[in-house]
């Protein structure tokens, strides 16, 4: 059995350790709190399985904590060696049977690789002024509580520009975690890549919006009353600028006070009499209408 506390030193040869045959091995209930429990681990990571999330991991620059394969699962080590290979990589890595790794595993057919990680850390700056030097386009969930609704608009927003994604409660509603393990497979690794600002409360996130010069556009579902502003089609809005756009409940969406704290309001004009699109959906179209004025903007001569 592996010694589970001892990474091995840089320069050390690479390649998974002896293997681990007892499920109480500490590494094991780390990987297992974090993968079929969904919580972090005790030193804050988040836990990532499949070649693919793993690869992402790997990919995005976050600390790792250690990679474990199964028996069979070690064929995707070969997809992995240009990350795992390296001398200057320090975490372990780790081998255990099948059985056990299917113990531990949160998918249903488990492909025998899993890895530790720990997510970037962002703050309220990170967000309003990107390290990439982009004008900031920040998705906000409010109260988006289906990990796979999170998931999907992280990826799409990440795959249209957004620079960053804020997480808040709305009213009574939660919003799900981003790195649980199903939003994390719905946002295809996106969530490790994204700066993620998550817990913040509404009203003083909108407040420091305002501050930072932050364009705040909430996504409606309900027609405005009697005075109220008319609500705009996404192309009626400018995008080019610093811009958070808020997606609310699935079902409920925003509270109405958020919608009027907001610098304007949207809504996707729909030919037909379904009542409003999927969270996920609506994201998408938004988003990919900020990406198409962006583009046209830095192609302009």
């Amino acid at each position: 059995m592996t010694s589970p506390g001892k990474s091995p030193r840089a320069g050390q040869p690479r390649g998974p350790q002896s293997l681990i045959t007892g499920r109480d091995n500490r590494w094991l209930k780390a990987f297992r709190m974090a993968l079929r429990g969904g919580l972090p681990t005790e030193s804050g990571c988040i836990g990532v399985e499949g070649p693919r999330l793993v690869e992402e991991a790997l990919r995005s620059g976050c600390r790792m904590e250690a990679v474990l394969f199964s028996e069979s699962g070690e064929r995707h080590h070969a997809r992995l060696a240009p990350f795992l290979d390296r001398k200057e990589i320090a975490f372990p890595l780790l081998r255990t049977t099948d059985p056990l790794f299917d113990g531990i595993a949160d998918t249903e057919h488990p492909q025998g690789v899993a890895a530790l990680v720990e997510p970037r850390k962002t703050s309220f700056d990170d967000l309003v002024r990107p390290s990439s030097g982009a004008t900031p386009l920040i998705a906000v969930l409010a109260g988006v509580q289906d990990p796979g609704n999170v998931g999907a608009i992280l990826r799409t927003a990440a795959a249209f520009g957004a620079t960053g994604a804020v997480t808040a409660a709305s009213g009574q509603s939660g919003t799900a975690s981003p790195y649980s393990p199903k939003t994390l497979r719905a946002s295809a690794g996106a969530a490790l890549h994204l700066p993620i600002l998550s817990g913040m409360s509404l009203p003083i996130l909108l407040a420091q919006f305002r501050v930072a010069g932050i364009h705040t556009l909430a996504s409606s579902l309900r027609e405005p009353e009697s005075g109220e502003p008319p609500c705009l089609a996404p192309w009626e809005v400018d995008w080019c600028g610093a811009v958070a756009l808020l997606i609310g409940n699935e079902g409920a969406g925003l509270p109405e006070e958020v919608e009027r704290s907001a610098d304007a309001r949207l809504r996707i004009p729909m030919a037909t009499e379904v009542e409003s699109l999927n969270a996920a959906a609506a994201a998408a179209v938004l988003f990919y209408e900020a990406a198409r004025q962006r583009n046209s903007f830095s192609k302009a001569p």
